[in-house]
């Protein structure tokens, strides 16, 4: 792999803790600087330096950044509660009995409240005050306002836990994982979905962004799960490729030699998949106009079902029939 390293000294890896890394893009899809590197000897991509301060930028600027709202609209409501339905299906054997589960990073409570419909006794944490405030009063539902790392929960606390397209926005990663494996009781489960930088179905120029922090992929992901103690039982991954859910099961054992959690060949795998994936190669391919098409669809669809908006619940509750 052609070693593209700058002068510029980068955060540890924090996978395998490895300082050698090489420069995989220099700007974001808006087409600001952003500095991201892939690490040597895992393969871990991350932005570095940091493009933000995650505490200030996930409780006040990225749902109105990327929603455009301090709360969700009804079109949010009803695309987030289909991915509900979704989410309780990919879930499958992990919620056929009534568990207590906590969900990370709740957003508008959408999966939250589903699960509260099925018998589960849940609670959830929001960064975000204004989507944490709509879900307790419209759903009803056992939110805390915060990280994950400000939980005010036991150790053991969980039987099962979830945290959806979160940890790639978080500032350490095994940190948030190291918090949640402390937080599950013994052998209990916990369910991680983050995009893939393998992913090739989005645009080239979208594969980096201010609010991806870090870039996983199955391997690296899985590895960083034996890093805290975790053991994986079971990976799944989307039909268009571009996201990776993986269940791990809590150990006591936690793997610490560094020679362990190095991934060799996984750097140059993902360098040869992200410097191939150029707009001309995209284009050729089918999946710009299925996500156009989709998206066509979508809009049409949703115009229709919430024509007679009452309340986030309303809505919900008739999905969820």
């Amino acid at each position: 792999m052609q070693q593209n390293h700058q002068e510029m000294r980068s955060t540890p890896c924090n996978v395998c803790d490895g300082t050698d890394v090489s420069v995989l893009a220099n700007h974001s899809r808006s087409g600001k600087p952003l500095r991201t590197v892939i690490c040597n000897d895992c393969g871990l991509v991350w932005a570095d330096p940091l493009p933000h301060n995650p505490r200030s930028y996930y409780e006040d600027d990225y749902r109105v950044e990327y929603k455009g709202t301090f709360t969700p609209k009804p079109k949010h409501i009803l695309r987030a509660g289909k991915v509900a339905l979704y989410r309780r299906k990919l879930l499958g054997k992990w919620i056929a009995q009534p568990k207590k589960i906590l969900d990370v990073g709740t957003g508008g409570g959408e999966f939250a409240y589903l699960l509260k419909s099925l018998g589960h006794d849940v609670s959830g944490i929001e960064p975000n005050k204004g989507y944490a405030e709509f879900s307790r009063q419209e759903y009803g539902l056992n939110i805390q306002v915060g990280f994950i790392q400000d939980i005010q929960q036991p150790d053991e606390s969980f039987e099962l836990i979830t945290i959806w397209h979160v940890l790639e926005h978080t500032e350490n990663p095994c940190d948030v994982l190291t918090k949640l494996h402390a937080l599950l009781k013994p052998q209990g489960i916990l369910v991680v979905e983050v995009p893939t930088i393998e992913a090739i179905c989005q645009s080239p120029k979208s594969t980096f962004h201010e609010a991806h922090i870090f870039n996983f992929n199955l391997a690296t992901l899985r590895k960083l799960g034996e890093k805290v103690g975790f053991t994986e039982v079971e990976h799944k991954i989307s039909k268009d490729g571009a996201n990776i859910t993986v269940f791990f099961q809590k150990n006591a054992a936690v793997t610490t030699n560094d020679k362990k959690l190095k991934i060799p060949g996984n750097a140059e795998y993902i360098t040869n998949i992200v410097k191939n994936h150029i707009a001309y190669k995209h284009y050729l391919t089918a999946w710009p106009y299925q996500r156009f098409l989709c998206r066509m669809s979508r809009m049409m669809s949703e115009k229709c079902a919430i024509a007679n908006f009452v309340s986030g619940k309303q809505l919900l509750d008739r999905l969820y029939a």
